[in-house]
């Protein structure tokens, strides 16, 4: 008897497995990534139509703004990372801080992808220069929108992370769940658009 109320006791002990944030996060991260994967086909099948042409445009893109932007992207993951992890531990003031890098590192890649934008259209490169540039403003402009969708979720996790008495962790591992998928989303844009030759 004794042994069989041990087995229980070590069974309650053992940290349950489970999906960071609400179900319906991850259907909406499901239901993005099939839209993507839609749009990447479209974009590849398109290339292999006319690669001359999207060698050609793809030139003009500079990689070294495209890595910056990546790089700004992946620090903001980490940060939102860090800022669940806080979290979990009790430690609010390290979450903010943290949510706070993540706004901060996302308005670095927000404000650099408009500088891109601007610098683009101003060599004459707009959204009917050819077939890769519309790709290129279509996949980056719908990404940017979620970017922006992002700040607001961004803002739920501080106004959750704020006062003890809202504060819901499921509810900011959703919010972080979100920004890792619209990081994860311009990873592949990234590669399409400037690495893939």
């Amino acid at each position: 008897m004794t042994n069989l109320a041990d087995s229980r006791a070590e069974l309650d002990e053992k940290p349950t497995k489970f999906v960071p944030g609400q179900p319906d996060m991850w259907m909406f991260v499901l239901f993005e990534t099939l839209l993507f994967t839609g749009y990447f086909s479209v974009y590849l099948v398109s290339r292999t139509q006319n690669e001359e042409l999207y060698l050609q445009s793809q030139a003009h893109l500079d990689l070294r703004v495209g890595v910056f932007n990546t790089i700004a992207l992946l620090l903001s993951s980490w940060a939102i990372a860090r800022c669940v992890q806080a979290a979990r531990t009790g430690a609010y003031r390290s979450a903010l801080i943290n949510a706070f890098l993540t706004i901060s590192f996302g308005l670095v890649f927000l404000t650099s992808k408009v500088l891109e934008w601007v610098r683009e259209i101003r060599m004459g490169n707009t959204f009917t220069s050819t077939e890769f540039f519309q790709h290129y403003f279509f996949l980056t402009s719908i990404h940017c929108i979620h970017v922006l969708i992002g700040f607001i979720v961004l803002g739920v996790v501080v106004y959750q992370l704020w006062s003890p008495a809202r504060r819901s962790q499921q509810l900011v591992e959703t919010c972080a769940t979100y920004w890792h998928t619209v990081d994860f989303l311009w990873v592949l844009i990234f590669a399409l658009l400037y690495v893939v030759r």
